[in-house]
């Protein structure tokens, strides 16, 4: 069975502890009546990270860094996480910080470190921009009914903690695909928009939800990128999107401007504004804000946004 993360959890505080008064180096992050404690050091503090109580507890660790350009992670697990760092340390030159997770009353054990291992693992290998250098998926240990579901728990606020201290190996792009077919709705509705680019023939779908602006499956999108900006950020992204089959081939009419068979999106896909999804749906840089209107009308998301602003009690 995969771990899956739960769709939300209750507000939360983050507590960050800068060791060395700087965002770069040495520093925790715990969360208030959660036993977990997090450790990050960059590599040329390593050393004097080790040396910390925490860092001799059983635990889990990443090791992020760049490989071969592009992000890599190595995540693995220890009775004492200490003596495990310092072996890699002296065999692997790639990463550049080291994250370890543990407890604050050192309660973990082996059979827990491992269920854990194998969950991070599995949420790592969900994410093609990541290279993992793990050269082994190790399988679950068999835990109690109570034992798994504390370290279920365990997981959810580790995956809550990680991404707010910089480590995003684990998020993914694609979401499931909503069941929803149309309408919009008030303040704690889905707000649905559309995008039509007559010329290339496309037709893509996008809606506003908890905050991600996430383009539906099945939606069009342009087969290659079309503009002369060809190191733009979005035509990477554009690009990403096509190689790890977000975006794929359908056998489909050929458009009068763009002589290659239809492209479509194979899952939900979130973006981080408005204007990344419409310049990946269009193949070139694009104004996002007025290009998506409101599914069935004529308003801009612009407009749509300023509505939601002008409406707002103060």
């Amino acid at each position: 069975m995969i771990y899956q993360p739960p769709a939300e959890l209750r507000s939360r505080a983050l507590q960050l502890f800068f060791k060395d008064g700087r965002s770069d180096g040495m520093r925790t992050a715990e969360i208030f009546n959660w036993s977990g404690h997090v450790l990050i050091s960059p590599r040329t503090r390593i050393g004097e990270a080790l040396k910390r109580t925490e860092a001799r507890y059983t635990g889990v660790y990443l090791l992020t860094g760049d490989k071969d350009g592009k992000a890599c992670v190595y995540i693995g697990e220890a009775i004492e996480l200490s003596e495990r760092i310092r072996q890699h340390a002296s065999k692997k030159d790639w990463w550049n910080t080291a994250v370890m997770v543990t407890t604050s009353a050192n309660n973990l054990n082996k059979a827990h470190v491992m269920f854990l291992e194998a969950c991070l693992l599995e949420q790592a290998q969900k994410v093609d921009e990541v290279i993992i250098d793990n050269d082994r998926t190790p399988n679950k240990p068999e835990l109690s009914e109570p034992d798994e579901a504390n370290m279920k728990e365990f997981l959810d606020y580790t995956f809550m903690v990680l991404p707010a201290i910089g480590i995003d190996c684990f998020i993914r792009r694609t979401r499931p695909p909503t069941k929803e077919t149309g309408g919009s709705g008030g303040e704690n509705e889905t707000q649905k928009f559309e995008l039509f680019n007559r010329k290339n023939n496309i037709t893509a779908y996008a809606r506003l939800e908890n905050g991600e602006f996430i383009v539906e499956t099945g939606s069009r999108a342009r087969s290659s990128w079309a503009s002369q900006q060809s190191e733009h950020t979005y035509a990477r992204l554009h690009s990403q999107l096509l190689r790890t089959g977000v975006i794929e081939e359908k056998e489909g009419p050929k458009s009068r401007t763009d002589q290659s068979r239809i492209h479509v999106f194979s899952e939900d896909c979130v973006f981080q504004s408005p204007s990344a999804a419409a310049a990946v749906v269009n193949g070139r840089p694009a104004n996002g804000r007025t290009e998506w209107k409101i599914r069935g009308q004529d308003t801009t998301y612009e407009q749509w946004e300023r509505d939601q602003l002008d409406s707002l009690v103060i």
